[in-house]
């Protein structure tokens, strides 16, 4: 009698995979990812397990066009038969996302839950399986005590498996090691860097020659060993390549995998992705902030197979990323915002502006960077201008590590880098403000609002005048910061209105700006648009913060409160004292409400509650939906998406052309025919009159129709 063979996948090209090729090979990867933080073994384990219920006429079927059967439960039951819960949770996950553990006594058979799972399988509720094999027993389990170190241990052993499944398919469908490597070495990278910075010094000017000084110190702080570390440098005093420049060295030194730099806004992140790329080549850096995700919710073979294989996984040695995408994707549950966990063990990771946070998640991403550093080999390096107080929420975490400044004596030269005078300007109505900006050749007003932001512009003289917000696509947005650099640099008219969007990390120099009260840190980020290059002596550099007459933000309520406290003793809102005033003024006012999703308290709580957890995080709460712009080049880019035929790449290219608004605008455009739905919450502009070309998707949809804050 002729043994029946079991197959895991058929090929396009009729090519055929068999189960126990499949479990070996995904072993074989996550094993390997599990190595990066002492876990080989159970990494292992997973990949030898999570598809043992292929191994049953009902997948067998599946393969050939039957109905969908659990395939996943099997692998499930055969962890928690040795004892590995939280590996059954990986299996039982690993293509429609990470379920609650459950309560295994509690749980009826068949709830949605690992325990439900697993019980039901005991029930003879799955598929008959044929495996016959037995799994191996890592070595002990780890000594974690702590339920939330617990919950982040798994869901980094769950990104190994999915990773692992994702590229021994990825392997096999294309008959073909996965095209994925292939970067220069890290200590290439270094070269490339240091070459670069070479010629900067020993500094021309005293701004240039502290900017190097900085830089020096960064770079002999490498050797250090892993853990945590803050770099609190003056707005100009060249972090972003100080902090690349100690990340790149450290990681040689330390033998860390890759750098991956954590960036508050998406505005900013082409912009400081082109700057690494620059230096240390295109094809080393990956930029990753947008996107849909496909998820492998159950193996067929259709051609979104390979749009979901085009998943990121962060195997680049530097990785730019947003804080959004950052945070989310450590506390998601599905496989596709998963798989790349994983690589953030064993890396250096930097984020900048790490008080751009919000304040109300501020404990469960403290404790996300606390367990990278304690549990998985990775250094944090906190880095802003204005360091908010941290070390006692890291502490709570981790009580052994501490927060190490890389440049101590920067305060000391903080005098070097004030390029500006301040001014409180008072309360302004909007047509003082106005009147202000028309007395300035050259002068930049940043706004709490968008409506307010487009009120302003109409106000100012057409020759000059420049409007930005999140209204405009970024690609749109781009064009008109050359636009806006160039007037500056020829001394032209040049008055622009903006929303916060232009304050972190947007490379422009003006000789005069304006500020609506907001949180210092704000404020202190506006005036790094001021005078950057130092060119024109402090006094003649003004920054004016006031306050308007339109109602105060509702998320602006509790920053501007602070800020308050902090100037009734007096000094500038740049000023390191006025700075520490407003950050503790700003916790003293929140308190202990710096879980707004109550991640930790969920997670320590209870079991492995990865599918609530998921639910409840969402770093920015304001939902929106995104709305492509057919102009221009994206008239083609945004082809694919209308065609239906739309893979990953597609919609990254897309994302340039792409504006997000709140869902009852874009109900109210859907409603009103403006827009033709992509899916529930995304849609292609067809009414291009609501574009305009000055100040992006207009306030109003259609008369009566949509109204936008």
């Amino acid at each position: 009698m002729t043994q029946q063979v079991y197959l895991a996948h058929i090929a396009l090209d009729g090519r055929e995979q068999t189960v126990e090729e499949h479990l070996q090979g995904t072993a074989e990867f996550s094993g390997k990812f599990a190595a990066a933080f002492a876990e080989a073994e159970r990494g292992r384990l997973l990949g030898l397990a999570h598809d043992i219920g292929k191994y049953s006429e009902g997948f067998q079927k599946r393969l050939h066009g039957g109905p969908r059967v659990d395939h996943a439960t099997a692998g499930a039951l055969e962890c928690a038969k040795i004892g590995e819960e939280a590996a059954a949770c990986c299996v039982v996950g690993h293509h429609g996302g990470l379920p609650n553990f459950g309560n295994p006594r509690l749980d009826y058979p068949g709830a949605p839950t690992c325990a439900g799972r697993i019980r039901k399988a005991q029930a003879g509720g799955i598929p008959i399986c044929q495996w016959k094999g037995t799994l191996p027993r890592p070595g002990g389990k780890p000594a974690i005590t702590d339920p939330y170190a617990l919950f982040m241990w798994t869901r980094m052993l769950y990104s190994c498996l999915v990773d692992g499944d994702f590229l021994d398919t990825e392997r096999f469908m294309a008959e073909r090691q996965p095209q994925r490597g292939g970067y220069d070495p890290l200590p290439v990278l270094l070269e490339r860097l240091n070459a670069h910075i070479a010629p900067w010094f020993p500094g021309n000017t005293e701004l240039n020659r502290n900017r190097c000084a900085i830089l020096s110190e960064c770079q002999k702080k490498a050797a250090l060993p892993r853990g945590i570390y803050s770099l609190t440098v003056p707005t100009g005093g060249g972090k972003t390549v100080s902090s690349l420049a100690f990340a790149l060295k450290h990681a040689v030194e330390r033998g860390l995998e890759r750098v991956i730099y954590v960036i508050p806004y998406t505005s900013i992140i082409e912009q400081n992705a082109a700057v690494f790329r620059d230096i240390l080549g295109d094809r080393n850096v990956v930029e990753h902030h947008s996107g849909v995700s496909y998820d492998a919710e159950e193996e067929t073979n259709d051609k979104n197979c390979f749009q979901r294989l085009a998943a990121e996984n962060w195997d680049a040695p530097v990785i730019v990323t947003t804080a959004v995408q950052f945070f989310e994707s450590l506390y998601a549950n599905r496989p596709s915002q998963c798989r790349k966990l994983h690589n953030i063990a064993n890396s250096v990771v930097i984020f900048d502006e790490a008080q751009m946070i919000p304040t109300c998640h501020l404990l469960p991403c403290v404790g996300a960077m606390a367990a990278l550093a304690s549990q998985f080999r990775s250094t944090i390096l906190l880095c802003t201008a204005t360091q908010p107080v941290l070390g006692d929420l890291f502490r709570r975490f981790c009580p052994d590590q501490h927060i190490t400044e890389l440049c101590p004596e920067v305060g000391e030269k903080f005098r070097s880098f004030q390029r500006v005078t301040y001014r409180n300007g008072g309360v302004l109505s909007e047509e003082a403000l106005a009147e202000a900006l028309r007395q300035q050749e050259q002068a930049l007003c940043i706004v709490n609002t968008r409506k307010a932001a487009q009120s302003l512009y109409a106000l100012l003289p057409e020759e000059g005048r420049f409007h930005l917000s999140t209204l405009m696509y970024p690609a749109h947005r781009k064009s008109i910061l050359d636009e806006i650099r160039n007037r500056l640099k020829q001394g032209l008219p040049c008055r622009v209105v903006s929303t916060s969007l232009i304050e972190a990390g947007v490379d422009v120099d003006f000789p005069a700006v304006w500020r609506e009260i907001a949180g210092l840190d704000s404020i202190a980020q506006a005036a790094g648009r001021c005078n950057r290059e130092g060119k024109r002596p402090a006094k003649a550099s003004v920054v004016t913060f006031f306050e308007s007459e339109n109602p105060v933000p509702v998320l602006q309520r509790i920053p501007i409160r602070a800020a308050q406290e902090a100037l009734k003793a007096g000094g500038d809102p740049g000023d390191r004292e006025a700075m520490e005033r407003y950050f503790t003024a700003l916790r003293s006012i929140i308190g202990e409400n710096m879980d707004k999703a109550a991640v930790i308290k969920t997670a320590r709580e209870n079991l492995l509650p990865f599918e609530t957890v998921a639910k409840a995080f969402h770093l920015i709460d304001t939902e929106t939906f995104s709305v492509y712009i057919p102009l221009g080049e994206g008239k083609e880019i945004c082809r694919p998406l209308q065609e239906g035929c739309a893979g990953r790449e597609d919609y990254r290219k897309a994302g340039q052309y792409c504006v997000n608004i709140y869902p009852q605008h874009f109900r109210a455009l859907w409603e009103a025919g403006d827009i033709r739905p992509l899916s529930p919450d995304s849609g292609i502009l067809e009414n291009f009159e609501l574009y305009d070309s000055q100040t992006g998707l207009s306030t109003r949809a259609d008369p009566g129709k949509a109204q936008f804050i």
